[in-house]
Formats: C-alpha cells, sequence, structure tokens
C-alpha cells in the first residue's frame, strides 16, 4: 500500500504533511485540490512529518487535504521524439499545452506513442548484454537514435528474442531479455530515469582531449573549453550572455542541443522559440531546431519547476551520450537555480549561508557540474556532454556566491566586463579575467600541437601577455598623460589594441564573421604576432597611433571577407606593403 498524508501547513509552495508510513527524500506524491492533483516533491523528512515542494500553485490549498505517496522520483521520459522539442522542468510537452499558460493540474505526454520508427536491430538472439547496451537503432531526423537496454537493469541478460527490422511505435516490445534469475522481461523504445540521479551507463570517465570548437575566436584561442568539458559565463545585465550562448549552440561542434531556460524572463522564452526553428545550422544546412531540445521554465513559474529545469536538461544529455553522441547543454541562468534553491531553503527556516543561499550550495553546484563529461561507452565508443552554464551576479559583482561556487567547478572561466559592453567591443569577454584551466591539460595541449600547429598554447600565452601589458601600459598613459611615459609605452598599448579589435572581437550577425574555423583563427593569429614581434621606432604617438591604425583596418577587413576568396592575396599584399613602409 502506498504511504497517505495529510496536508498541516502551507507556505506558498513549501507544505508539511502528517505523513502515516515511511517516506523517502526526492519522492513525489499528489496533493488533492478539490478533485485537482497538485504535483509535488519530498525535500525533507523530520519523524512522521514531511516537507514538499510543490511544483504547482498552491492557491485554495488548506490544512487537511488528502496526500498520496508515488513511491518514486521525478523521472523524465527517454525515448525517440526528444529532439526538436519544448519541454517545461516536468518535462510538459509545451507544444500541446491547451492554453498558452499551464493549468493546475494539467500534465502532458512528452512523447508521441502514435508516431512510427524505422527499427533497426544491433542485437541477436543469445546475445550477452547489460544495461545501456545498444539493441538496435531509429533515425531521429539524421541523427542515429539508440535503443538501449534500460540505465535501471542489474547484472547481466541474455536477448531471448528481438523484433526484425520495421517500423513500431515507442510503446512495442523490441526485445525480450533473460535475466541471472531466469525471468524475463520485455524491452521498449522508451524507457524513464531520476533526473536527480545521474544515468552510469558507461565504463569509465577519461579526462577530456579535444576541444570543442565553437567558432569564437576569444573561446576556440584564447580560452578553449574541452569537449565534455564544463564552464560558465558571468555578467550583468545587457553585456551579451544569451547571444554568447545561442552563436555558441548554432556553431559548437556537438551532435545534440539541449538549451534550458531556468527562471529567464519571458521575453527572451519567446525569442528562443521563434528564432531556434529559423535558425540553420552551419555544419549541415539543415535546421537547427532538429538536433535541440528546450527545457523552458520562465521566472513567474513555481519555484520547484525552475528548479528541476536543469536536471531535466541533464538527464536528457546523458541519454544521447550513452549513444555515443557529443551533446551541449547550456543553461541560462543557473543564478535564477540558485535563488530557487534559496527560496526553498529559506522557507524551510534551514541555517543560511552567504546573502541567505544555502550552506551546502557549493557542493550543490559542484555535484551538477560533475555530471558532464566525456565517457568511454561499453563498447569502446565515446560520448561527452559538454556544459556551459551562465551567471546574472546581481550588479555584475562577480564575488557573490554563485559565481565564487561555480568557479570551484568550472574548469572555463568567461567573464563579460560592462566596460567591454559600453565600448561595443562584443564579445565583450574580459580577455585579462577569462581563463580556461583545459590548456593546462598536456592532453589538450597534444590535441592543439597536432590539430593547429606545435607550439601553439606558447603562442596563445604569448597573445594573452600582450593584451596583459598593454592594458597595464594603458593605465600609465591615463594616469600620466602621452607626453609623460616613453615611446614603447604607446607601443605596447598599440599592439595590444591590434590583438583586440582585429582578433578578440566578433561579429555574431555577420554572415562570414561569425563562425571563424580554426584554420582562419590560426591564420590570423600568426599575423597579427609577426606585427607584434617585431620592434617599431616611432617618432611620436600620433605616427604610432596611425602606423597600427591602418594595420587594424586592413586585418578587419579580412575578417569580414571569406578566406578562400581572389581578395584575400590583395588584403595581404596590402598589408605587406604596409609594414614595409
Amino acid at each position: 500500500m502506498s504511504t497517505k498524508g495529510k496536508v498541516t501547513g502551507i507556505v506558498s509552495n513549501l507544505v508539511t504533511v502528517q505523513v502515516d508510513g515511511p517516506v523517502a527524500e526526492n519522492e513525489l506524491c499528489y496533493i488533492d485540490l478539490k478533485g485537482t492533483k497538485l504535483l509535488a516533491e519530498v525535500i525533507k523528512v523530520t519523524g512522521d512529518k514531511a516537507s514538499v515542494q510543490v511544483f504547482e500553485s498552491t492557491r485554495s490549498l488548506k490544512g487537511g487535504d488528502s496526500v498520496e505517496f508515488l513511491g518514486r522520483m521525478l523521472e523524465v521520459s527517454l525515448g525517440p521524439g526528444l529532439l526538436s522539442s519544448v519541454y517545461d522542468g516536468l518535462q510538459n510537452d509545451l507544444t500541446t499545452m491547451s492554453d498558452v499558460f499551464l493549468k493546475r493540474g494539467e500534465y502532458t505526454d512528452p512523447l508521441d506513442h502514435t508516431k512510427l520508427w524505422d527499427f533497426v536491430p544491433e542485437a541477436a538472439a543469445g546475445d550477452k548484454v547489460v544495461a545501456a547496451d545498444w539493441l538496435g537503432e531509429v533515425k531521429e531526423g539524421w541523427l542515429p537514435h539508440k535503443i538501449m537496454v534500460p540505465f535501471s537493469f542489474k547484472g547481466s541478460y541474455t536477448v531471448k528474442s528481438i523484433v526484425p527490422a520495421g517500423q513500431y511505435n515507442i510503446d512495442t516490445v523490441v526485445a525480450v531479455l533473460t535475466g541471472e534469475d531466469g525471468e524475463d522481461v520485455n524491452v521498449t523504445m522508451v524507457q524513464k530515469w531520476p533526473v536527480k540521479v545521474a544515468i552510469k551507463g558507461y565504463k569509465e570517465k577519461p579526462r577530456p582531449q579535444k576541444i570543442m570548437e565553437t567558432g569564437v575566436r576569444v573561446i576556440d584561442t584564447f580560452n578553449p573549453i574541452a569537449e565534455g568539458g564544463t564552464g560558465f559565463i558571468p555578467g550583468p545585465f545587457g553585456c551579451g550572455k544569451t547571444v554568447l550562448q545561442h552563436a555558441i549552440a548554432k556553431q559548437g561542434e556537438a551532435d545534440v542541443i539541449v538549451m534550458a531556460a531556468c527562471g529567464e524572463r519571458a521575453n527572451e522564452v519567446v525569442e528562443i522559440f521563434t528564432e531556434f526553428p529559423e535558425l540553420i545550422d552551419p555544419h549541415t544546412g539543415r535546421h537547427l531546431m532538429e538536433r535541440t531540445t528546450i527545457i523552458c521554465n520562465t521566472s513567474n513559474m513555481p519555484v520547484a519547476a525552475r528548479e528541476a529545469s536543469v536536471y531535466t536538461a541533464m538527464t536528457i544529455c546523458e541519454y544521447y551520450r550513452a549513444m555515443g553522441l557529443r551533446c551541449l547543454l547550456l543553461a541560462d541562468s543557473t543564478s535564477r537555480w540558485a535563488q530557487a534553491l534559496r527560496e526553498m531553503s529559506n522557507r524551510m527556516e534551514e541555517l543560511p549561508g552567504a546573502d541567505a543561499f544555502p550552506v551546502d550550495l557549493s557542493a550543490i553546484i559542484s555535484n551538477f557540474y560533475a555530471r558532464a563529461g566525456m565517457v568511454v561507452l561499453n563498447n569502446g565508443k565515446t560520448g561527452a556532454v559538454t556544459f556551459i552554464g551562465t551567471v546574472s551576479p546581481a550588479g555584475g559583482n562577480l564575488k557573490e556566491p554563485v559565481t565564487e561556487s561555480t568557479k570551484k567547478a568550472a574548469r572555463c572561466f568567461y567573464a563579460l566586463e560592462q566596460n567591454r559592453a559600453d565600448q561595443k567591443r562584443y564579445p565583450a569577454v574580459n580577455p585579462i579575467d577569462s581563463y580556461s584551466k583545459y590548456l593546462e591539460y598536456p592532453e589538450i595541449a597534444e590535441f592543439l600541437d597536432s590539430k593547429i600547429e606545435k607550439g601553439w598554447v606558447e603562442k596563445v600565452n604569448k597573445a594573452k601577455f600582450i593584451v596583459r601589458k598593454g592594458k597595464e601600459m594603458n593605465d600609465q598613459i591615463n594616469i600620466l598623460g602621452d607626453d609623460g611615459v616613453p615611446m614603447s609605452y604607446h607601443e605596447a598599448f598599440w599592439k595590444s589594441e591590434l590583438v583586440d579589435f582585429a582578433f578578440l572581437q566578433q561579429d555574431a550577425f555577420d554572415a562570414i564573421d561569425a563562425l571563424c574555423p580554426l584554420e582562419r583563427q590560426k591564420f590570423m593569429l600568426n599575423l597579427i604576432m609577426d606585427i607584434c614581434d617585431r620592434s617599431f621606432e616611432f617618432e611620436d604617438y600620433e605616427q604610432c597611433r596611425s602606423y597600427f591604425k591602418q594595420v587594424i583596418n586592413v586585418l578587419r577587413q579580412m575578417n569580414y571577407s571569406e578566406f578562400e576568396s581572389d581578395n584575400f592575396n590583395g588584403y595581404y599584399n596590402q598589408l605587406l606593403k604596409l609594414l614595409e613602409k
């Protein structure tokens, strides 16, 4: 029998329930509100009382209302049809809702149970399989979608039978497996998995071996993120966090994109809904939405649903990773997720940490980021989940708890700066404060040496030094004046401006400059570093400024021109003549 209970206390979405049996943390329950069932999750158990957070509005709820516990955690349905879908944090399909706003107690099925899929078996009767092994394949768009042994299965199984190639819906039994105890179990195309438990369908989880190319120069060259790596983008309002994430989503080397809009404003969410279906994938020429799933919870939705959205998104990514695919998860914004945790912590009257966030905020963020990574599957194939989240610190304060806690977990830090955004230097990533710890990995250094050129990391560090030195020289010039410093200060400053204007800045809305392959990044940086390595003699500040302005103009023309175009040689010869002056 399932455990029952009665409502004894209500504080917004936090409800206290008197239970008549055992309940577990993170267990789901239904609260009966005048015939409408409200879904809730247990977050704390104290004796015979359970604190549950409701995923819906609790208006009209009163003491004495009945509660039924379900004996399971919050789960998502995993199967063909996830791509091109738009869900909320509870995996309700928002495209099939009867109204713009979700009605209380209204839940939809996330997958289409009537659609037929072309199934091709990959296992045969008599094969030994374990959890996450591939049994067959269907085509989801143009991507291979593997039908796997459910992740919840324990031990070894023998394939008793498997259906022949043909068209089936997701509820069809495609395989019958016999367990070690001799019992038969049926396997369909769909399975369920709790969102707050990491999927473990792999043999090992090694360190990242290669970078994920994004086409954004300030990331790929200066602070690359590894395939299966983690990074975050903090910055104040209006600095371009969302635009940068969209550029990464459109251009990143990934098979599957999952966008998690956690607590975002409704206008930004509507922008995602309207723009993503129209975007063309530069890698395939097809619609980007064909390999994208959107998980959306706006800021006016209940706090519990906002918290669930990031876990739902990560679980879907882990599912596709188990198929040997490269997944990219973009969460906007993890600050709203942390604020949701703070609201629930305060309602439970827990001991507050810094800025009233939960004392275990750092551990929660670290555990979530740890679910990303590259894995080696049971069959030797590899898959990866690359995670990039945004952080919206109040007032642009990068010392606040969410940013500091995320710094400890993420390996890449892309600090957006208000000053650069005000100067229209986009992407407004501060090249000095930002970093990538993957440049310190010998595996990544070897990959860059083979992919780009020998000694690439040293060249990148040298370019960073030029930018840092130019910033220091600019501070001295602003304090002492143009005539109060030697010409070498001006030379160092304008060399840093050359790197900034011609390389770090990039137009995300330009047809050519939006996507910059590594080959072009290599050519551009080599050309710029060749100029910066030269020693110049200038008579005055204006001569120095004029010279580098001409060089910058030529290089900026190269940015916005086709690398293979007929004009390329003309620009290059023009630059050589300029250098000979």
